[in-house]
């Protein structure tokens, strides 16, 4: 009996406790309540919240999906559980714009676990503060206008050259590993200097890697996604500090060391943030650039007109620089139509489609009250793909950019609406770059080449962008088309 006694009271016990400690959850969650006055919403299912259908949305064709049907219930602003944590979301171009703008005032980036150890501590994208002003404005400085003009221009036609000549007439070939390997050849020549095709081969494998871990569960152990591409990290740092190491022994009068050569006589950094600052260059501008290209031709192959108005652009710009000739800086200039094929696949395709952001204090915001800590997300594919803003949003229309409704919205250093590079203090460095990138890219290859799509394919952009089948296309020279015509 007394055992009995024993065990009522305890149990009796317990449940006043959990009773107690549930009655002070709920004063407390009564208190922020009346503190804090979230946008609408809704918070999905039990523990797993709208993860599922946010990620299921952005691993299809069509990534903001799922922000859409929330804005038609909620409105542009709204909330809902992401990852475990309650989430701001916004499709609204006036407050991403204040978000942007009001990086390491406001709020601050947040990524996850998994995102930051890929990229690293002293990366550019992950740092806060004084850091990521000093290494942004490094970035830029490497990055800017002039040196495009007379250090990089060249050197970008000499890579496309020689990677598109190894591909031979009627090649098959998966088109998402070529711009791959162009843009890690680009990347890793502009930044490391220049570099055997085993060690670019090499290179490309591993960023594939590291690219599809960024957002994996952080499980470090064989077979998971993130263990992978953390293996690809330390490879990819390896071969950074070995170039650093023979930068080192080096005479710095000798040249061809690349932006990091320039980093390391310039700028007073330690190796760990250099090797960082490095990987994060390589991992926006490979990013960047490959799946821009890849995108670019997905839509031209989808849409005939477009096609033959860029080819005809392009063979126009080879005629009047010699046909075998180099271009120049004044024929990139004269690439309207392609400027606005490259508006329009950023628009449809862009690669930061959304950014991850964190409440630094109480955020005051019309009539919301956004608590410090909160994850906040500016759903930049959303506006992209907002019908209000541009008509047949959902459709590849490079011909938009040419209205004159559309030239205040096509600025993308400073347009709320259009906004495929990011804004505000981590606005991208390397944007102007990697245009010139792909403009010479499609330059080159679609003045030698035409193509047949072999296999269906759409996008995802889950855990990365791509196209989900690598798009294969059987290849056709066009100096081979021209000599079968005599």
């Amino acid at each position: 009996m007394r055992e009995i006694y024993s065990a009522t009271l305890v149990i009796s016990s317990i449940l006043f406790i959990v009773f107690l400690v549930q009655l002070l959850v709920c004063k407390k969650k009564s208190k922020e309540k009346t503190r804090y006055k979230l946008p609408p919403g809704s918070r999905g299912w039990p523990l797993i919240g709208d993860s599922f259908n946010w990620f299921n949305a952005v691993a299809g064709s069509h990534p903001p999906q799922f922000v859409h049907q929330q804005v038609n219930r909620f409105g542009k602003i709204f909330s809902c559980s992401l990852l475990g944590k309650w989430a701001v979301v916004s499709a609204d171009p006036t407050f991403n714009r204040f978000i942007m703008q009001n990086e390491g005032k406001l709020f601050q980036s947040s990524y996850p676990k998994s995102f930051r150890d890929l990229v690293g501590k002293n990366g550019v994208i992950t740092v806060h503060g004084e850091q990521q002003r000093k290494l942004h404005g490094i970035a830029s400085n490497m990055m800017r206008l002039e040196k495009l003009k007379f250090h990089f221009l060249d050197d970008i036609q000499l890579i496309m050259l020689q990677t598109l000549n190894k591909l031979d007439n009627n090649q098959v070939i998966l088109l998402q590993d070529v711009c791959r390997k162009v843009a890690i050849n680009l990347m890793v020549n502009q930044l490391l200097g220049a570099s055997s095709e085993t060690e670019i081969n090499e290179m490309a494998h591993f960023f594939s890697d590291f690219v599809d871990g960024c957002l994996s569960l952080p499980i470090n152990i064989p077979g998971f996604a993130y263990h992978t591409a953390m293996k690809a990290r330390e490879k990819i740092i390896g071969k950074i500090n070995k170039t650093i190491e023979k930068l080192g022994q080096e005479d710095s009068s000798e040249g061809g060391s690349g932006v990091l050569g320039r980093l390391l006589e310039e700028e007073s950094l330690p190796d760990n943030a250099v090797a960082d600052f490095i990987i994060n260059l390589l991992f926006a501008g490979n990013e960047t650039t490959a799946k821009t290209m890849l995108f670019a031709v997905y839509f031209l192959t989808r849409c005939p007109k477009a096609m033959q108005q860029l080819l005809d652009e392009q063979d126009s710009i080879r005629s009047t620089s010699g046909g075998d000739g180099m271009l120049t800086w004044q024929d990139y200039k004269a690439m309207s139509f392609t400027q606005c094929v490259i508006d329009e696949t950023l628009r449809l395709g862009g690669i930061a489609i959304w950014l991850m952001r964190e409440a630094k204090q109480d955020v005051v915001y019309q009539d919301y009250v956004i608590p410090k800590g909160c994850f906040v997300v500016p759903f930049l594919s959303a506006v992209h793909l907002d019908e209000n803003l541009y008509k047949g949003a959902s459709t590849f229309n490079p011909w938009r950019w040419m209205e004159p409704e559309n030239q205040e919205k096509r600025n993308w250093r400073s347009s709320p609406f259009y906004c495929p590079f990011g804004g505000g203090a981590r606005f991208c460095p390397g944007a102007e770059l990697s245009r010139l990138q792909i403009a010479i890219f499609l330059h080159y290859f679609v003045t030698t080449f035409t193509w047949t799509q072999l296999k269906e394919d759409r996008m995802s952009f889950f855990p990365s962008a791509r196209l989900v089948n690598g798009f294969q296309i059987r290849l056709t020279s066009r100096h081979h088309l021209d000599s079968e015509s005599l």
